[in-house]
């Protein structure tokens, strides 16, 4: 008889086991769901980080924005265009890395032919 119940209480305790571990699994995975933002979400504060860069570059003083176009990826922001003058670029990268939340800046920023450059 006392196999039987050692045998029982062995089975007992391997289904509390397996049912904490189940449940922690999921707990697990509903904690992940909820910690991702959406895509939605992401979409939104990415165009919010790229206007905040763009309205800190046309309060600049000294950078024409008319052809500077800005991107924002996570943190990551990415300028491209041109400026009439090449003391802007290094400028223009320099306001950006000072927005809250930028975290990179990538310049990708040229000098802009003179006249359209149609020689």
């Amino acid at each position: 008889m006392k196999v039987v119940d050692m045998l029982k209480a062995l089975s007992v305790v391997v289904c509390v086991a397996v049912a904490s571990s189940a449940y922690a699994q999921s707990s697990d995975a509903m904690a992940t769901t909820d910690a991702a933002p959406s895509a939605k979400t992401t979409k939104k504060v990415n165009r919010k980080l790229g206007l905040d860069v763009r309205r800190a570059l046309s309060k600049a003083q000294g950078i024409d924005v008319l052809n500077i176009f800005v991107r924002a990826r996570a943190g990551a922001v990415v300028l491209t265009g041109t400026v009439p003058d090449g003391a802007q670029i290094p400028k223009a990268e320099e306001v950006a890395k000072g927005v809250s939340g930028v975290t990179s800046v990538s310049n990708k920023l040229t000098l802009a032919v003179p006249n359209g450059g149609g020689g």
